[in-house]
């Protein structure tokens, strides 16, 4: 038997941290590995060894999509899965395309949260809120093609890739860690099922996100 799925919860709520810690706590496969109220607590008690985060969109006053990117760039491979009361495509939409894999309102718990930290920590989305391509959103649903699954960032190192950026040119365009690109390329190669930059340039091509030519940006 593998590892169990290290799951941290953040919730400012101190009652739903308790019932998520039990819930959680008793589930085969799965422990957790820490908790936090607030955002202060949650950027320092993060780290690589957390497998998913549920995270309380209504925790913070500052923007949830612009905390959602700032965990992502700091922990490329951590899964986040929202945990809401916001049963509203547009907050999924957000949430989706900052980078979040998982999404699931508060009334559907317990077994729809299972079921998202399962997903996600397997690499795959999960949403309870319908949330369709017509809604300009990454899309959910399972005839979703494989472009869907990335979120914006994502999807900007794929096409900094394909037109030949080093990972350095990249994390220096980025602001990011060159550690921090190199989790990004492998995690692309992993979720398009991919193995190597003509692959990807390839990709990149027949999804239209680059032209024939591989010119610079």
């Amino acid at each position: 038997m593998g590892e169990p799925v290290a799951v941290y919860i953040a919730d400012d709520h101190g009652i739903v941290r308790s019932g998520l810690r039990l819930l959680i706590g008793h589930e085969p496969g799965m422990q957790v590995c820490g908790e936090a109220g607030s955002v202060d607590e949650l950027l320092a008690g993060l780290d690589a060894s957390v497998d998913v985060l549920t995270l309380d969109l209504g925790m913070t006053q500052q923007g949830s999509a612009e905390l959602i990117r700032r965990l992502m760039a700091r922990l490329p491979t951590l899964g986040i899965v929202i945990l809401t009361m916001h049963d509203d495509a547009a907050y999924a939409r957000m949430a989706l395309a900052a980078g979040a894999r998982g999404y699931v309102v508060k009334t559907a718990a317990d077994v729809e949260l299972i079921k998202a930290i399962r997903a996600v920590a397997a690499g795959e989305q999960f949403c309870t809120v319908a949330v369709t391509e017509a809604d300009g959103a990454i899309s959910a649903s399972p005839s979703a093609g494989p472009l869907d699954s990335l979120s914006a960032r994502e999807r900007e190192v794929l096409v900094y890739v394909a037109q030949g950026y080093t990972n350095q040119q990249i994390a220096e365009r980025l602001f990011l860690s060159v550690k921090t690109i190199e989790s990004y390329r492998s995690r692309l190669m992993t979720k398009l099922n991919l193995r190597d930059r003509a692959a990807l340039t390839q990709f990149a091509i027949e999804q239209g996100i680059l032209g024939s030519g591989t010119q610079r940006l």
